[in-house]
């Protein structure tokens, strides 16, 4: 079998690779037959990993750009209730476009407004993740608690209990290959589900042997909401419908108390970090360090670009190290190494991958090359890459195989792929 070697980049040195997997590091000496990705000067990580995306979302960028977490949805809920399939799969197109050219090489998407009930808007995403070639965690999403029950959403946008749970089945079965592509069990939030659908989401996860996902202590009025509907803060609420656990990881987990951590971290479950999103609706800075500290398993997130007009997981780690460094007012709260081992290794944790994370002997061969050439003035390489500029991947494999190359992607056309989200963006903002 023919091996492929990285060749000559500053950190960590050389690295070759068979069926998909690392087999040397360091220094590899050559063998007749090798095929040479010259990587020299260039910095190797492994691939980032995006914990928490809505990936749909790239249909309505730069919308209520003002507002908080509730009236940006309320904002935004009816004009997400007209997407198509079609719309769905050309924003996933460009999602993960621009995922993977900015060195992700495992996302999560988190789809939990369906119209009409259409679950083809899941195999829409799958065939997107398809063509870019990176690994998909797809998150099944749902919400049945419309606003004349109590709930936040308007009662058009939600679905009926069985239907979600019959139709989340039905997507795994599907789609679900524990490899490439990764169904998730994933009711929306505490204010647009019934406990009936939290409750027998966990139980349909574990007869499945899937993983579970949901938003959780995100801000401050969802925190009152909890209290007012339940009397309870929301990870008590958790863990009473079988929601904590190593299978379960949570997005923002912003607001979380001291107790609530120990509870959380003593059974493993993750925290997906997104810094920029919580910025721009306000929301708060999430205890990163406080959570690690207790055990809590954190990894980073786009989120949606509707809350995130970058789409990128690259510039989230210096995003990270900010918000860190201002919450705690400390200058080392997080460092650059650590930001890059909770983009890498912390997100392959929150999402149970335990062959993906890190460069080492046997583990996949999901690498991203970056460009060295702007950094070789700088001493400590990985300080240099998370703190400069935003920059594209030169190479991203996934499994070995090369997905972006010279920094461009090869499954796509990603410039025609923008140039088409524009046309559908702009049918649904002519009816609104």
């Amino acid at each position: 079998m023919t091996r492929l070697v990285l060749r000559g980049a500053r950190s960590p040195g050389d690295i070759a690779i068979e069926d998909g997997k690392i087999v040397a590091l360091g220094t590899v000496e050559a063998r007749s037959g090798d095929t040479v990705l010259n990587c020299e000067g260039d910095i190797v990580t492994p691939g980032l990993v995006n914990t928490h995306h809505h990936l749909y979302q790239w249909m309505t960028r730069g919308e209520a750009t003002g507002c908080n977490l509730f009236d940006w949805l309320v904002h935004l809920y009816p004009v997400w209730n007209e997407l198509t399939v079609e719309d769905v799969h050309i924003a996933a197109l460009v999602g993960l476009g621009e995922l993977a050219a900015t060195g992700c090489t495992t996302a999560s998407d988190h789809h939990y407004l369906v119209p009409g009930g259409d679950d083809r808007v899941f195999d829409a995403i799958v065939e997107a993740s398809k063509q870019v070639g990176i690994r998909l965690f797809l998150s099944r999403g749902s919400m049945d608690l419309g606003e004349s029950k109590g709930g936040l959403p308007p009662d058009r946008v939600v679905e009926d209990k069985d239907s979600i749970l019959s139709s989340t089945k039905s997507v795994a079965e599907r789609h679900h290959d524990g490899d490439m592509v990764h169904v998730v069990v994933a009711p929306c939030s505490p204010f647009s589900v019934t406990t009936e659908l939290m409750v027998e989401s966990a139980e349909l996860a574990r007869q499945l042997g899937l993983r579970l996902h949901t938003h959780l202590c995100e801000t401050v009025e969802e925190q009152q909401h909890c209290l007012e509907r339940f009397g309870r803060r929301p990870v008590e609420m958790l863990d009473e419908w079988g929601w904590v656990g190593n299978d379960v990881w949570l997005a923002h987990g912003i607001h979380i108390a001291d107790t609530e951590m120990e509870v959380l971290g003593s059974a493993g479950t993750g925290v997906a970090h997104c810094p920029s999103s919580n910025a721009r609706i306000a929301a708060g800075m999430c205890r990163v360090t406080d959570l690690m500290k207790a055990g809590v398993p954190v990894g980073l997130g786009v989120d949606g670009v509707a809350s995130n007009e970058v789409g990128g997981l690259f510039p989230e780690m210096r995003q990270a190290l900010y918000t860190a460094r201002l919450r705690e007012m400390q200058p080392d709260a997080l460092m650059p190494e650590e930001v890059l081992a909770i983009a890498t290794k912390g997100g392959s944790q929150c999402l149970g991958l335990k062959n993906s994370g890190t460069l080492e002997i046997g583990q996949n061969a999901d690498i991203v090359v970056w460009p060295g050439d702007d950094l070789a003035d700088i001493r400590n390489p990985i300080d240099g890459l998370i703190l400069g500029p935003d920059r594209r991947a030169k190479h991203v494999l996934v499994g070995g195989s090369l997905v972006v190359e010279d920094s461009q992607v090869l499954g796509i056309d990603l410039s025609k792929a923008h140039q088409d989200l524009a046309t559908h963006s702009r049918r649904i903002w002519k009816h609104h």
